[in-house]
């Protein structure tokens, strides 16, 4: 049988929850109506009770209206049981039409893929395994793509749509969107990204560590930026930006992390003094703007991988013409290491009150999944409201587990006191057992 479309099941389920819900305001219309008859006539106020006092002289009368009386309450009876059949019927009904809704199947994984260009649909699987082969997952191997990718078929039609073996799309236009739709990872593609014109070989290390990397190595919005130059600008240009001074090596980049103020800034030799030394040697930054403090870490032997989005600008380019290791993932995804693994994690920004309080809980448990025991969680100026802190973010941490080694908290200084809106900063432990 064909694949029923997503917009056919949704109105069927709406005409079928409109006759449930027609035929629920008649059955409460007719329980109410039978409550209220009954009201009336058990009531203290009604004519029954009121002719229990009657005197002797009403008593020709009162046998009258009791007579009238019981024709009424016969007449009752039989509406009752009128109401009765009444109601056992819509119950009946309802049970079938509930019964119905529940046979209705949800839209499969094939359904779904039917309805996507081939290419899609191919890149996305399953795909049968070739025989003689029996591995632990069965016959059919389902790639890692996230569920989110199914529900937005213009946008991945797009993604996918290419010559195979041609250029692709640059991933900038669609990738991104689908990501953070929960299209995540993405699926594969059979086409060659487009190359930077003139390309150049990189800047050694460690010069280019701290070096602004050639234009050659940029591909991103040319109708915004098309150089490097215009990127470290930026930060004298009005108008809001992502990370708007990360470009610029020779500015704040190349000071950040060197110097411990005792408070919210912390320094990268103090917090790996923390730890025998050289026990620190890989780790993760989360949304590490442009990889500078994988470069910190690296002057010091240490391996950070670094996630980063292209948000106003082409940031895992950037990182990698550093000489770095980027991560083209968003906040929402598991993150991609086994547990048990890193030494350390950093955050800086990225993690704070913007995120809802379930999602910002499990990936704080996702942290320290993939952390060792005695691994350092660095948290770099989280930032919150006031009446969240102790409210929400103390107890979310205490129920996730950390051994807190430093906390220090701190007004935000341009508009705290008129907003209450603070930081803090963290250095948290893995326990050991």
């Amino acid at each position: 049988m064909g694949s029923v479309s997503e917009d056919t099941m949704s109105r069927k389920q709406t005409c079928q929850h409109n006759q449930i819900k027609h035929k629920l305001i008649i059955l409460l219309f007719i329980v109410l109506t039978n409550l209220v008859t009954i009201y009336i006539f058990t009531s203290p106020h009604s004519i029954f009770q009121l002719y229990r006092i009657s005197t002797n002289s009403q008593l020709s009368t009162r046998d009258e209206e009791l007579i009238a009386s019981r024709s009424q309450i016969s007449d009752l009876r039989k509406e009752l049981k009128s109401a009765r059949s009444l109601i056992e019927e819509l119950i009946n009904q309802l049970s079938q039409l509930n019964g119905a809704i529940d046979r209705t199947p949800d839209p499969s994984y094939n359904d779904l893929l039917d309805a996507l260009s081939d290419e899609a649909k191919l890149a996305i699987g399953p795909h049968k395994l070739p025989l003689g082969h029996t591995p632990r997952m069965g016959d059919d191997i389902y790639l890692s793509v996230g569920g989110g990718c199914l529900r937005q078929k213009q946008d991945l039609d797009k993604y996918m749509s290419y010559q195979v073996g041609g250029e692709c799309p640059v991933d900038d236009v669609f990738a991104q969107t689908l990501m953070l739709r929960g299209c995540e990872p993405l699926p594969r593609r059979r086409c060659h990204p487009k190359s930077p014109a003139n390309y150049v070989e990189p800047t050694p290390l460690p010069k280019s560590l701290w070096s602004t990397p050639p234009d050659s190595s940029l591909i991103w919005d040319p109708y915004t930026c098309k150089n490097y130059r215009c990127l470290i600008e930026r930060r004298k240009a009005p108008g809001s930006y992502d990370c708007k001074d990360c470009f610029d090596l020779e500015g704040r980049e190349k000071t950040r992390w060197l110097f411990d103020s005792g408070a919210l800034d912390y320094g990268i030799d103090q917090v790996l003094a923390m730890k025998p030394h050289g026990t620190i040697r890989i780790g993760l930054d989360i949304g590490g703007g442009s990889g500078s403090f994988a470069a910190r870490m690296k002057e010091r032997n240490v391996t950070i991988v670094t996630t980063s989005m292209n948000f106003d600008g082409p940031f895992n380019s950037f990182i990698s013409s550093r000489g770095l290791i980027s991560m083209h993932v968003s906040i929402s995804q598991r993150f991609p290491f086994f547990e048990n693994t890193l030494d350390i994690v950093h955050s800086m920004h990225v993690l704070s009150n913007w995120i809802p309080d379930a999602m910002l809980e499990f990936t704080l448990y996702d942290i320290y999944r993939v952390l060792r025991p005695g691994g350092l969680f660095w948290l770099d100026r989280f930032f919150c409201f006031g009446s969240q802190l102790n409210s929400t973010y103390v107890p979310m941490f205490d129920r996730v587990g950390f051994r807190k080694l430093r906390w220090n908290t701190g007004m935000k200084l341009d508009r705290g006191v008129e907003k209450n809106e603070w930081y803090f900063s963290a250095l948290l432990e893995k326990p050991m057992t």
